[in-house]
């Protein structure tokens, strides 16, 4: 597979709309609502309403640019149409073990739906990139901040389906 800059997930994709769309119609207007109000109340510079309002209401534009340039340059890969399923590509879930026998599984996922708690590493994560094309047995080197740590790769799965 070759390297994709910005690949997102079917479902990461419908995530960052749906929180566009929660942004723009719900949050926005309920904030313009209460700067509205807050505005009428005479004077602005020392209305907490208002001052707040304005301060989330920025924070929500900046949001809304983001989510917009995100979904505008990101490139839908649908993990379960990956052909080699026998390496670790976009979208793969791969379990790895260290020299303890300790093992770690992690999804490859895009940038913006990275969530280690959740064991979804980004693309572009050293343990992602360490993990790139490896086959069931390689064993891969990753630089972490504590130093080196070898990893052995023991499964790989894909999803299901079509999505």
């Amino acid at each position: 597979m070759p390297d994709i800059t910005n690949p997102i997930t079917p479902a990461g994709l419908s995530a960052l709309k749906a929180r566009y769309d929660h942004l723009l119609g719900t949050e926005r207007p309920e904030i313009t609502e209460i700067v509205s109000w807050a505005a009428g109340n005479g004077d602005r510079s020392e209305n907490g309403d208002y001052l707040y309002g304005r301060k989330r209401m920025r924070e929500i534009d900046r949001e809304l640019a983001f989510l917009a340039k995100v979904m505008k340059h990101a490139k839908v890969v649908n993990p379960a149409q990956q052909p080699d399923k026998s390496r670790a590509f976009f979208g793969a879930t791969v379990t790895i073990a260290d020299e303890d026998a300790t093992q770690r599984t992690f999804t490859l996922v895009g940038d913006h739906e990275q969530d280690a708690g959740e064991g979804r590493l980004g693309w572009s994560s050293p343990m992602a990139r360490a993990l790139r094309g490896a086959e069931m047995g390689d064993l891969r080197t990753v630089r972490l901040p504590g130093g080196e740590k070898e990893w052995e790769v023991v499964a790989i799965r894909y999803p299901a389906g079509t999505e």
